[in-house]
This record gives C-alpha cells, sequence and structure tokens, in this order.
C-alpha cells in the first residue's frame, strides 16, 4: 500500500522562495539571466591568442580586480564580462598583431564567493554559483540553529560609498510575507545570523 504524502503550508512557501528565482530568471528574462557573469578576484581566466605560440595561459585576476598577460600589460578584469575582457586584450594587442583572434574563457569562477558567519550550522565561504538569494544561502550553511534570532539577519554589502547594511526577517519569509527581502547576494556579501 502506497503512503500519500501532504506538504505543510510552510513546506510549500520554502520550495516557493528556494526554487521561484531560478525559475524566474529562466523564464521573464530578468536581470539575473541576461546579464552575464562579471569576473571577480580569484577568479581564473584561460587566454589564447589563435595561431601565437605562447600567447595562451591561464589567469589568475588579482586581488586589485587585474591581470597581467604579454604584450598588454595589466588587463582590467573586475566587473566586466568575458566578452568585454576579450575586446581589451583584442584592443591592445591590435598594435603589435594585426587582426589578432583572442579567446577568453572562465576555468574557475573562485571570486564569486558570499559569507556567512553566526548561528548556522555550517559557517564559512560559499562559492556562488549559480548565484544565491538569502535563503539558498542558508540552506547551503546548512540552515540556522536553534539559537539564531531570525528577525534580525543583516547581509553586509560593500559598495562604492562604503559598506551598508541590509536586514532580513526570515520569520516573515517564514509566513509567505514580504518576499522581495529573499534578495540575490552578491559577490563579497557576508551573511549575518545573529
Amino acid at each position: 500500500m502506497m503512503q500519500r504524502f501532504r506538504l505543510t503550508p510552510t513546506a510549500l512557501a520554502m520550495a516557493y522562495l528556494l526554487l521561484a528565482p531560478l525559475v524566474y530568471a529562466e523564464d521573464t528574462g530578468s536581470p539575473a539571466a541576461s546579464a552575464d557573469y562579471t569576473v571577480n578576484p580569484g577568479d581564473v581566466l584561460n587566454v589564447s591568442v589563435w595561431k601565437e605560440d605562447g600567447m595562451q595561459s591561464d589567469v589568475l585576476v588579482r586581488p586589485d580586480g587585474k591581470f597581467s598577460f604579454p604584450l598588454t600589460g595589466d588587463i582590467v578584469a573586475k566587473g566586466h564580462s568575458v566578452d568585454e575582457i576579450r575586446v581589451q586584450l583584442t584592443e591592445k594587442l591590435s598594435r603589435l598583431i594585426p587582426d589578432a583572434v583572442v579567446s577568453v574563457s572562465t576555468m574557475q569562477i573562485a571570486g564569486n564567493k558570499i559569507y556567512v558567519i553566526g548561528q548556522v550550522n555550517r559557517p564559512g565561504e560559499i562559492i556562488a554559483n549559480p548565484p544565491l538569494n538569502i535563503m539558498q544561502a542558508l540552506s547551503v550553511a546548512g540552515g540556522t540553529t536553534a539559537f539564531a534570532d531570525l528577525n534580525d539577519i543583516r547581509i553586509i554589502r560593500s559598495t562604492a560609498n562604503g559598506q551598508t547594511s541590509i536586514k532580513f526577517r526570515y520569520r516573515d519569509i517564514e509566513k509567505g510575507k514580504r518576499l522581495e527581502q529573499n534578495i540575490v547576494l552578491q559577490a563579497g556579501d557576508i551573511l549575518v545570523v545573529p
């Protein structure tokens, strides 16, 4: 005899919160779906110039957001897509190698990290590939402990104007309210669970 399983409203809300951003991004052409990945410090790229010996290598994007490549000097990679980096390289190389055909590909996305600290079961860094929202990050961190203050979770984000704090109320999300606060985390965000 088969048993029937029933999902509680809370379980359905949690499933929605974890899966909706992925479905929405794929179906609606939202910025999450259409935006190219932008490179972060710590990422590894493969750069090659067609028919040029010695012009292929894996490059690590340094903490300053740049990498070095022969004949070009430093290339700014942080915040740029792979295609934008290819254009930069092609422009710099065209002075020395006419009609240079440059290829750039992402080998490791190690720079797209977020950090979860405090009252979670597995605190530490998470490589966010694909991008994660807050609920997904909490899930990857093993959930919260029994001692967590679920209505005072904060995201610390670095911006051009300094650091900012974004409040997140888990209990609202659990009840299916104020779902807009379940934002997609950005590289470098720190999720603090007191």
